[in-house]
């Protein structure tokens, strides 16, 4: 990996400087959780949460305005389990990134990097949580998940978690609406497959092409955030169906 490349890089603005904190950090939790005896029980567990999310939210994943975006969100953000090589090229052409990228997109690549670092970090506390438990990930529960959940010791960082789907959604989609930007996509496809960032190119422009198809992002996101914090609230306050939400959210 490049650690030395995001130590050694200077920064001259804020966005920079808060992308190369959350890039550092999430270098060393990578590396940390690579050699953890827990690693694949992280995957079992993040594949569980996905399944929850999609069910959750089941009408608005099979609205055709909006099932590519959500896609997008579970499987190359939320879930990234075949993701270190896409990673490991962040890390590697960070010192170009923030030469050459204006502050705004540093600071959706940041809600980007948080977003999946927070995210990753509670699977692992969860998977810690089930074998203190001497649960097995592949056989958990919705009760042996509400039971870990509310142990848990991190419980801002899963406040931060959905605020985070929030910014970093609206941030997309100001980002995606630049017609530029699709043209460089295209424009770039050649020279990045032949710098080897053909996975990083290619995650971006998944991202571009799901957000730019979605009309009426803002209401979207402000459905998913709704029923997120209503499960966290009915998961902690012990409700027998916490997954289960009212008909208007």
């Amino acid at each position: 990996m490049y650690r030395e490349r995001l130590v050694g890089t200077v920064v001259r603005s804020e966005s920079a400087s808060r992308l190369q904190k959350l890039l550092l950090e999430y270098h060393d939790f990578r590396l940390h959780k690579t050699n953890h005896r827990l690693l694949d029980n992280t995957f079992v567990i993040a594949d569980w949460q996905a399944g929850r999310l999609k069910a959750t939210h089941q009408d608005l994943y099979q609205h055709p305005g909006y099932h590519e975006g959500l896609e997008f969100l579970l499987t190359d953000l939320y879930a990234p389990s075949s993701m270190t090589r896409r990673d490991d090229n962040i890390d590697r052409v960070f010192p170009k990134m923030v030469k050459w990228l204006p502050d705004q997109q540093l600071e959706v690549l940041a809600g980007l990097v948080e977003l999946n670092l927070i995210t990753q970090q509670l699977d692992l506390e969860l998977a810690e949580l089930l074998d203190e438990r001497r649960i097995p990930a592949h056989l958990v529960t919705a009760e042996h998940y509400c039971d870990v959940y509310r142990a848990s010791q991190k419980l801002e960082q899963r406040r931060r978690q959905v605020v985070l789907v929030a910014d970093v959604g609206q941030q997309l989609d100001r980002y995606v609406r630049n017609r530029t930007l699709g043209w460089l996509l295209a424009m770039s496809r050649a020279p990045a497959e032949m710098a080897d960032l053909s996975d990083l190119h290619n995650f971006l422009h998944r991202g571009y092409s799901a957000f730019r198809k979605m009309d009426k992002v803002d209401l979207l996101i402000e459905r998913l955030v709704t029923r997120e914090q209503r499960v966290m609230e009915n998961i902690l306050n012990g409700h027998p169906e916490p997954f289960a939400l009212p008909g208007d959210l």
